[in-house]
């Protein structure tokens, strides 16, 4: 079944482990993965190059960015 849904690159530093998971499913993956390898420990995360330009992008959207 081929879906259009963008998929997410997860990464655990300390299983030193990479993998997608389609958007739906990143919460739900990453609370297996913390639970069931690391004691519930947010030690797995959304690649934190991702989240740094997601931050970017949303706050050059709120004009954050734009010079006073």
């Amino acid at each position: 079944m081929s879906t259009d849904e963008p998929s997410v690159p997860i990464v655990c530093t300390e299983c030193e482990t990479e993998t997608s998971v389609p958007l739906s499913d990143v919460a739900d993956a990453l609370e297996r993965h913390n639970d069931g390898k690391h004691d519930g420990e947010e030690v797995a995360e959304v690649d934190p190059v991702l989240k740094d330009r997601l931050a970017d992008l949303v706050a050059e959207d709120l004009g954050l960015f734009e010079d006073a």
